[in-house]
Protein backbone atom coordinates (compact mmCIF):
# COMPACT_ATOMS: atom_id res chain seq x y z
CA UNK A 1 0.00 0.00 0.00
CA UNK A 2 2.99 2.46 0.88
CA UNK A 3 4.22 1.76 -2.31
CA UNK A 4 1.32 2.34 -4.28
CA UNK A 5 0.86 5.66 -2.36
CA UNK A 6 4.59 7.13 -2.93
CA UNK A 7 3.89 7.91 -6.71
CA UNK A 8 0.59 9.84 -5.63
CA UNK A 9 3.00 11.81 -2.85
CA UNK A 10 5.44 12.78 -5.34
CA UNK A 11 2.61 14.32 -7.76
CA UNK A 12 1.66 15.99 -4.63
CA UNK A 13 4.73 16.84 -4.09
CA UNK A 14 5.92 18.37 -7.23
CA UNK A 15 2.46 20.12 -7.51
CA UNK A 16 3.01 22.27 -4.13
CA UNK A 17 6.37 22.70 -5.28
CA UNK A 18 5.02 24.43 -8.89
CA UNK A 19 2.65 26.51 -6.82
CA UNK A 20 5.64 27.51 -4.15
CA UNK A 21 6.55 31.40 -4.64
CA UNK A 22 9.64 33.31 -3.38
CA UNK A 23 8.36 37.20 -2.55
CA UNK A 24 10.65 40.14 -4.25
CA UNK A 25 9.82 43.04 -3.00
CA UNK A 26 11.52 46.05 -5.07
CA UNK A 27 11.41 49.79 -4.44
CA UNK A 28 10.34 51.80 -8.16
CA UNK A 29 9.96 54.79 -9.15
CA UNK A 30 6.64 55.29 -11.30
CA UNK A 31 7.81 55.58 -14.85
CA UNK A 32 9.50 53.48 -16.38
CA UNK A 33 10.75 51.42 -13.38
CA UNK A 34 7.67 50.30 -11.89
CA UNK A 35 6.17 49.91 -15.40
CA UNK A 36 8.97 47.63 -16.39
CA UNK A 37 8.57 45.54 -13.52
CA UNK A 38 4.78 44.93 -13.81
CA UNK A 39 5.50 43.84 -17.31
CA UNK A 40 8.20 41.54 -16.28
CA UNK A 41 5.76 40.22 -13.41
CA UNK A 42 3.77 36.83 -15.33
CA UNK A 43 7.21 35.61 -16.44
CA UNK A 44 8.53 35.75 -12.83
CA UNK A 45 5.37 34.03 -11.31
CA UNK A 46 5.96 31.22 -13.80
CA UNK A 47 9.81 31.26 -12.47
CA UNK A 48 8.37 30.83 -8.94
CA UNK A 49 9.07 34.68 -7.96
CA UNK A 50 6.26 36.85 -6.72
CA UNK A 51 7.41 39.96 -7.76
CA UNK A 52 6.27 42.42 -5.16
CA UNK A 53 6.55 46.43 -6.38
CA UNK A 54 6.43 49.28 -3.77
CA UNK A 55 6.50 52.61 -5.37
CA UNK A 56 8.72 56.02 -4.56
CA UNK A 57 8.68 59.19 -5.73
CA UNK A 58 11.93 60.39 -4.55
CA UNK A 59 15.74 59.19 -4.59
CA UNK A 60 16.60 58.16 -1.08
CA UNK A 61 13.65 56.19 0.60
CA UNK A 62 14.47 53.67 -2.18
CA UNK A 63 18.29 52.71 -1.18
CA UNK A 64 17.34 53.79 2.83
CA UNK A 65 14.28 50.72 2.57
CA UNK A 66 16.94 48.13 1.05
CA UNK A 67 19.17 49.02 3.63
CA UNK A 68 16.84 48.60 6.18
CA UNK A 69 15.84 45.45 4.68
CA UNK A 70 12.44 46.79 4.13
CA UNK A 71 13.24 45.86 0.62
CA UNK A 72 14.80 43.01 -0.88
CA UNK A 73 16.15 45.25 -4.18
CA UNK A 74 15.43 48.67 -5.81
CA UNK A 75 15.33 49.97 -9.24
CA UNK A 76 15.53 53.59 -9.74
CA UNK A 77 18.99 54.54 -10.40
CA UNK A 78 22.18 54.91 -11.83
CA UNK A 79 25.96 53.67 -10.93
CA UNK A 80 26.94 57.78 -10.23
CA UNK A 81 24.39 57.96 -8.31
CA UNK A 82 24.93 54.99 -6.13
CA UNK A 83 28.15 55.65 -5.46
CA UNK A 84 27.61 59.04 -4.33
CA UNK A 85 24.77 57.81 -1.55
CA UNK A 86 27.03 55.24 -0.27
CA UNK A 87 29.85 57.99 0.04
CA UNK A 88 27.61 60.25 1.93
CA UNK A 89 24.88 57.79 3.92
CA UNK A 90 27.80 55.18 4.78
CA UNK A 91 25.65 52.34 3.25
CA UNK A 92 26.75 49.24 0.89
CA UNK A 93 24.43 48.50 -2.00
CA UNK A 94 25.94 47.46 -4.81
CA UNK A 95 24.71 46.98 -8.52
CA UNK A 96 23.80 43.11 -9.36
CA UNK A 97 25.17 41.28 -11.83
CA UNK A 98 24.21 42.17 -15.23
CA UNK A 99 21.98 44.34 -13.31
CA UNK A 100 22.13 47.56 -16.30
CA UNK A 101 18.48 47.70 -17.87
CA UNK A 102 18.03 51.11 -19.75
CA UNK A 103 19.36 54.70 -19.95
CA UNK A 104 16.69 57.50 -20.11
CA UNK A 105 18.48 60.37 -21.92
CA UNK A 106 18.74 63.32 -19.21
CA UNK A 107 16.60 66.42 -20.83
CA UNK A 108 16.36 70.39 -20.79
CA UNK A 109 12.96 71.49 -20.71
CA UNK A 110 11.12 75.08 -20.56
CA UNK A 111 7.81 76.45 -21.09
CA UNK A 112 8.95 80.02 -21.77
CA UNK A 113 11.14 79.64 -24.98
CA UNK A 114 11.26 76.77 -27.85
CA UNK A 115 14.65 76.51 -28.69
CA UNK A 116 18.08 76.99 -26.73
CA UNK A 117 19.23 80.32 -28.74
CA UNK A 118 16.29 82.36 -27.27
CA UNK A 119 17.43 81.34 -23.20
CA UNK A 120 17.80 85.03 -22.47
CA UNK A 121 20.25 86.54 -20.25
CA UNK A 122 19.83 85.96 -16.44
CA UNK A 123 17.79 83.58 -17.14
CA UNK A 124 16.74 81.09 -14.33
CA UNK A 125 17.58 77.78 -14.53
CA UNK A 126 16.49 74.80 -12.56
CA UNK A 127 18.79 72.00 -12.04
CA UNK A 128 18.63 68.19 -9.34
CA UNK A 129 19.68 69.09 -6.42
CA UNK A 130 21.07 65.75 -5.70
CA UNK A 131 25.09 65.86 -6.39
CA UNK A 132 25.16 62.86 -9.21
CA UNK A 133 22.29 64.06 -11.60
CA UNK A 134 23.03 68.14 -11.04
CA UNK A 135 26.64 67.44 -12.21
CA UNK A 136 24.60 65.60 -14.94
CA UNK A 137 22.66 68.17 -15.76
CA UNK A 138 26.10 70.97 -15.80
CA UNK A 139 28.00 68.35 -18.13
CA UNK A 140 24.46 68.69 -20.33
CA UNK A 141 24.60 72.48 -20.15
CA UNK A 142 28.33 72.20 -21.04
CA UNK A 143 27.70 70.42 -24.16
CA UNK A 144 25.50 72.81 -25.63
CA UNK A 145 28.12 75.73 -25.44
CA UNK A 146 25.89 77.60 -22.29
CA UNK A 147 28.51 76.89 -19.62
CA UNK A 148 31.75 75.89 -19.51
CA UNK A 149 32.99 73.84 -16.47
CA UNK A 150 35.90 73.83 -14.76
CA UNK A 151 36.61 69.97 -15.29
CA UNK A 152 34.15 68.08 -17.86
CA UNK A 153 35.14 64.90 -16.33
CA UNK A 154 33.79 65.80 -12.59
CA UNK A 155 30.31 63.56 -12.87
CA UNK A 156 29.41 65.67 -9.27
CA UNK A 157 29.99 68.83 -10.54
CA UNK A 158 28.07 72.21 -9.09
CA UNK A 159 27.93 75.75 -10.46
CA UNK A 160 31.16 76.77 -8.18
CA UNK A 161 32.57 73.77 -10.66
CA UNK A 162 31.35 76.63 -13.72
CA UNK A 163 34.42 78.08 -15.42
CA UNK A 164 32.34 79.99 -17.91
CA UNK A 165 28.96 81.43 -17.54
CA UNK A 166 28.67 83.85 -20.76
CA UNK A 167 24.59 84.14 -19.92
CA UNK A 168 25.15 84.64 -16.56
CA UNK A 169 22.79 82.13 -15.81
CA UNK A 170 21.11 81.62 -12.02
CA UNK A 171 20.94 77.87 -11.08
CA UNK A 172 18.15 77.00 -9.00
CA UNK A 173 18.61 73.54 -6.89
CA UNK A 174 14.94 71.59 -6.27
CA UNK A 175 14.25 67.95 -5.23
CA UNK A 176 14.29 65.92 -8.35
CA UNK A 177 10.66 65.50 -8.70
CA UNK A 178 10.18 69.23 -8.29
CA UNK A 179 11.66 69.98 -11.54
CA UNK A 180 8.06 69.60 -13.52
CA UNK A 181 6.45 71.33 -11.46
CA UNK A 182 9.04 74.58 -11.37
CA UNK A 183 8.49 74.68 -14.95
CA UNK A 184 5.97 77.84 -14.96
CA UNK A 185 8.61 79.51 -12.49
CA UNK A 186 11.87 79.11 -14.45
CA UNK A 187 12.73 79.84 -18.08
CA UNK A 188 14.44 76.23 -18.05
CA UNK A 189 14.90 73.05 -16.15
CA UNK A 190 16.87 69.80 -16.29
CA UNK A 191 14.26 67.01 -15.69
CA UNK A 192 15.15 63.31 -15.18
CA UNK A 193 13.53 61.25 -18.23
CA UNK A 194 11.47 58.96 -15.18
CA UNK A 195 9.56 62.60 -13.58
CA UNK A 196 9.40 63.87 -17.15
CA UNK A 197 7.53 61.22 -18.32
CA UNK A 198 5.18 61.30 -14.80
CA UNK A 199 4.21 65.17 -15.77
CA UNK A 200 3.30 63.82 -19.34
CA UNK A 201 6.31 65.47 -21.07
CA UNK A 202 7.62 63.52 -23.97
CA UNK A 203 11.76 63.62 -24.05
CA UNK A 204 11.47 63.48 -27.87
CA UNK A 205 9.16 65.69 -28.79
CA UNK A 206 9.51 68.62 -25.58
CA UNK A 207 12.78 68.50 -24.67
CA UNK A 208 14.88 71.29 -26.06
CA UNK A 209 17.86 69.37 -25.39
CA UNK A 210 18.52 65.83 -24.96
CA UNK A 211 21.79 62.98 -24.44
CA UNK A 212 22.36 60.89 -26.70
CA UNK A 213 22.17 57.30 -26.53
CA UNK A 214 25.68 56.50 -25.71
CA UNK A 215 25.06 57.83 -21.87
CA UNK A 216 26.84 55.94 -19.19
CA UNK A 217 23.73 56.90 -16.72
CA UNK A 218 22.64 53.49 -17.08
CA UNK A 219 19.75 52.13 -14.53
CA UNK A 220 20.45 49.36 -12.59
CA UNK A 221 19.34 47.11 -10.12
CA UNK A 222 20.44 47.61 -6.62
CA UNK A 223 20.55 45.64 -3.51
CA UNK A 224 22.69 45.28 -0.12
CA UNK A 225 25.94 43.61 -0.99
CA UNK A 226 24.87 39.94 0.75
CA UNK A 227 22.11 39.69 -1.56
CA UNK A 228 23.93 40.73 -4.93
CA UNK A 229 23.49 37.00 -5.87
CA UNK A 230 20.30 36.07 -4.66
CA UNK A 231 18.59 33.51 -7.26
CA UNK A 232 15.22 35.16 -7.13
CA UNK A 233 17.00 38.69 -8.09
CA UNK A 234 18.73 37.14 -11.18
CA UNK A 235 15.57 35.99 -11.94
CA UNK A 236 14.17 39.02 -11.96
CA UNK A 237 17.60 41.06 -14.12
CA UNK A 238 16.98 38.70 -16.24
CA UNK A 239 13.92 39.06 -17.34
CA UNK A 240 14.22 42.86 -17.65
CA UNK A 241 16.90 42.13 -20.09
CA UNK A 242 14.88 40.00 -22.19
CA UNK A 243 13.77 40.49 -25.48
CA UNK A 244 9.98 41.19 -24.79
CA UNK A 245 11.78 44.01 -22.60
CA UNK A 246 13.64 45.32 -25.42
CA UNK A 247 10.45 45.96 -27.23
CA UNK A 248 8.09 46.85 -24.75
CA UNK A 249 10.64 49.78 -23.83
CA UNK A 250 10.97 50.48 -27.81
CA UNK A 251 6.90 50.28 -28.43
CA UNK A 252 5.90 52.09 -25.19
CA UNK A 253 8.54 54.78 -24.41
CA UNK A 254 9.74 55.90 -28.32
CA UNK A 255 13.62 57.00 -27.64
CA UNK A 256 12.70 58.04 -24.01
CA UNK A 257 13.89 55.26 -22.61
CA UNK A 258 16.78 52.99 -24.51
CA UNK A 259 17.81 49.72 -23.77
CA UNK A 260 21.36 49.30 -21.97
CA UNK A 261 21.70 45.72 -23.11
Amino acid sequence: MIKKLLPLFAAAALAVGAHAQTKLVVGATPVPHAELLEFVKPALKEQGVDLQVREFTDYVLPNSAVAEKQLDANFFQHQPYLTNFNKERGTDLVAVPNGGIHIEPFGAYSKKITSLESLRDGAVVAIPNDATNSGRALLLLDSAGLIKLKDRSNITATAVDIAENPKKLQFRELEAAMLPRALDDVDLALINTNFALEAGLVPTDDALLLEGEDSPYVNIIAARADRADDPAIAKLTAALRSEAVRAFIQEKYKGAVVPAF
